[in-house]
């Protein structure tokens, strides 16, 4: 299984950006999907995840700025980053819970990141 992102960038305060992840491989479904963070020196933290069915959750300084949204035919999540702050700056990294066969159990799957800078 890979999860392959994109979207990461270079974009001035109160911009926009749009991250993209896509898994592909052995699928044979997928429960959570989401996007975490990181930056030098910090441990990685959840910035948003989604249910299968759509139930969302956000970390609070991104809430009413971030929007979390998949598609299940294509097994993507994407964050839709609006009004980004110079403290969004991280590597963002996608996160997707995956039982790759029928009987199999759910296992956690990271993508390779990608960098997010928020800068004038």
């Amino acid at each position: 299984v890979q999860l392959v992102e994109s979207g990461g960038g270079l974009v001035q305060p109160g911009g926009s950006l749009r991250l993209s992840c896509a898994a592909s491989g052995s699928i044979f479904s997928i429960s959570d999907m989401g996007w975490y963070r990181q930056t030098p020196g910090q441990q990685r933290e959840l910035v948003s995840s989604s249910t299968s069915i759509g139930d969302t959750n956000y970390l609070d300084s991104v809430m009413g700025r971030f929007i979390i949204s998949r598609d299940n035919a294509k097994n993507a999540v994407y964050l839709q980053m609006n009004s980004l702050k110079p403290e969004d700056t991280a590597v963002y990294y996608c996160n997707a819970r995956i039982r790759q066969y029928r009987l199999a159990p759910y296992s956690t799957h990271w993508g390779q990141g990608t960098q997010v800078t928020v800068s004038s």
